[in-house]
């Protein structure tokens, strides 16, 4: 795992300084503390950072072809690298090291363009065809490891995060429209950022850029999608038959998964998820497996009991990291600026110090088990979906309030225990084709933070459609079962915006962890998206065929555990004996949000009392509360003056 960066100029131009890509990569060490490089060939330069997980003493980059035409660097794993040196191998390619650095340049001179096609991996690359002119950017099919630019067609811009833009001197200013689709849907959507201007490619997609042009124009394309693929597998309905062969692709996902010149250790959160991986692994490892949990000192965030039962079945060498309210106060401005967008959340924390953990115990690589709630149907929203369109066809149903309590278990504040929760609930109705159709309770819940917004704010905001702009994002999914549609926007969304960005490979990267993710093998999810719908989910029972996979290798007290989702404490985090903390004070001062340009001051002071006195219970208010906070936080940290700049 590893940071990069680059400049491109129109062929012809002087080259770029190299000061200022040494400037780039030196904000990304986090990314590669084992060593920076920077390489400058004609119109392009490209930076490096390390992190040495394969090949530690050959692998180093920007890497070139023997020749020279082609230089590379690129963040990220190809876990069939083996498979695919001995195939290039055949055909006459000759190789110097033994990295998946290597074997990229080989593909790109063999296949052209379509080289990503033959990748199993996670991966953001920039490859320079020197002899051609030309430069190629590409990005992991799921969008695991990022990647964003900026291009004014005389210059582009790219790194794997955006402060190691800020350090080429790029001005930032926040996106206003940016900023309510993450009031709305926890991130930005498609290729947009928090930041006026700066870009990300989109994941599964490819940018190719002319440099002979006198004005660069990015041609982007997609190269892969998630969408259904046909009718159900050949198994003629056999669930059984379907399991054994998840199975199967899982332990291949893990073999894969499991290659390093380093320890490769997992996390293990009590959920099936993680366990599931940690059990494969363990059985296919030539060493014995260390795990790592995150449990709470708060009784109804914390795992413990269940993290240790796994750990004890699986026989590994295990610790844990216990967090508590002072902890998350303490790390959260450092984790929304990795994030390098506003939370609603503040669950990236304790990822943030998981990681720490990890790194103190002398690990890079960790497996997780993330993924699969969007690959085989676990969240609560896709049976929440289900409710609302049982409900629709059956508005009569005596069985409505029943089933909306068994949605709900693990919440001490259940919404389900509220009367009229169920009657507002169901009335909500919609059109159940709507792409936002099982989004809908997250998206109201979220846009609460829209209510202390600056009014001027606000309107502009409120003046953008959410479900158009997400709609404008989304493949077309006519035809597509209603549970196929869920899941396409969970996985266009949630998944690479927030989960695997702020959640996941930033955290991780902030204690230069590689985090893995054998449920995003692309093959296990292609595998997923032929399945039955049902074979997912039937009625509430999620993730069915994952299940039925694992029954061998997990223990029942697991396996039949209702999902409890990963939380983490909000707005009480940042309250100490009834007051806000010293520093969270600062920034909510009453004069201080009047002069900001962002707020409502009012309506801020009302809510940090309704929280300050322990009435924010529910989710909207503690979303609002972080949301508010987090976009303070990154005026202070990205923007410059006490307001920062909005495009």
């Amino acid at each position: 795992m590893c940071g990069l960066a680059g400049i491109a100029l129109p062929a012809g131009s002087p080259a770029p300084a190299t000061g200022v890509l040494e400037a780039m990569i030196g904000a990304l060490q986090h990314r590669g503390p084992d060593g920076s490089r920077v390489r400058v060939d004609g119109s392009v330069g490209l930076a490096h950072a390390r992190l040495s997980i394969i090949d530690l003493e050959g692998g180093w980059q920007p890497m070139g072809s023997a020749d020279g035409g082609l230089q590379l660097v690129f963040n990220g794993e190809i876990f069939n690298h083996v498979e695919l040196r001995a195939q290039l191998s055949r055909q006459g390619h000759v190789f110097a090291t033994t990295s998946d650095t290597e074997v990229i340049l080989h593909l790109y001179a063999r296949y052209g363009d379509d080289f990503a096609d033959h990748l199993n991996g996670q991966f953001a690359i920039a490859l320079h065809d020197v002899r051609r002119q030309r430069l190629v950017l590409l990005r992991d099919r799921i969008g695991i490891r990022p990647l964003y630019y900026r291009c004014d067609g005389h210059r582009l811009v790219f790194a794997s995060e955006i402060k190691a833009l800020k350090a080429a001197g790029l001005p930032l200013a926040l996106d206003i429209a940016a900023l309510g689709e993450v009031f709305a849907f926890w991130s930005p959507l498609g290729d947009r950022t928090a930041f006026d201007g700066i870009r990300q490619l989109p994941p599964g997609h490819r940018m190719v850029v002319d440099l002979r042009e006198s004005s660069l124009a990015p041609r982007i394309a997609s190269y892969w999608q998630w969408q259904p693929l046909g009718d159900p597998l050949a198994a003629g309905g056999d669930e059984d038959a379907c399991a054994e062969e998840l199975h199967a692709l899982l332990v291949d996902a893990v073999r894969l998964q499991l290659r390093a010149d380093v320890p490769v250790g997992s996390y293990l959160s009590g959920g099936l998820d993680s366990s599931a991986i940690a059990a494969l692994a363990l059985r296919h490892s030539d060493t014995d497996l260390r795990t790592f949990s995150l449990a709470f000192d708060d009784a109804e965030f914390d795992e413990r009991p269940f993290q240790r039962l796994m750990a004890q079945t699986l026989g590994t060498q295990h610790s844990e990291v216990v967090v508590g309210q002072d902890d998350i106060a303490h790390a959260f401005r450092e984790a929304v600026w990795h994030a390098e967008m506003p939370l609603v959340r503040t669950a990236p924390v304790p990822m943030l110090l998981l990681a720490g953990h990890v790194r103190d115990n002398g690990f890079k690589v960790v497996l997780t088990g993330e993924g699969a709630d969007e690959v085989f149907a676990g969240y609560d929203l896709f049976k929440e979906a289900q409710v609302r369109r049982f409900m629709a066809r059956h508005p009569g149903s005596r069985w409505r309030g029943r089933i909306l309590e068994r949605l709900y278990p693990y919440l001490a504040h259940s919404p389900a225990r509220s009367p009229g929760f169920a009657a507002h609930f169901f009335a909500e109705g919609g059109d159940a084709a709507s792409p936002g159709f099982a989004h809908a309770a997250r998206l109201r819940s979220t846009r609460r933070v829209l209510r202390f917004l600056h009014p001027d704010v606000r309107a502009k905001i409120e003046s953008m459609d959410p479900l158009q702009s997400l709609a404008a994002h989304l493949s077309p999914m006519d035809g597509w079962a209603g549970l196929d549609r869920d899941q396409h926007v969970e996985a266009s969304t949630l998944l690479p915006g927030y989960l695997l960005a702020a959640q996941g490979d930033r955290m991780a990267m902030a204690r230069s962890i590689e985090g893995r993710y054998p449920f995003l093998d692309h093959r296990v999810i292609e595998f997923a998206n032929r399945l039955p719908p049902t074979f997912k989910l039937r009625g509430l029972r999620e993730k069915r065929v994952l299940k039925r996979a694992m029954r061998d290798a997990l223990p029942p007290a697991i396996t039949r555990r209702h999902k409890q989702p990963y939380r983490a404490p909000d707005s009480q985090c940042f309250f100490a004996g009834g007051q806000l903390r010293p520093w969270v004070a600062d920034l909510l001062a009453p004069e201080r949000l009047a002069a900001n340009g962002l707020f409502d001051a009012r309506a801020v002071g009302h809510l940090v009392e309704k929280c300050r006195a322990g009435r924010a219970i529910g989710y909207p208010d503690n979303m609002a509360f972080v949301g508010v906070l987090s976009l303070l936080v990154m005026q202070e940290r990205f923007l410059q003056g006490p307001a920062g700049r909005v495009a």
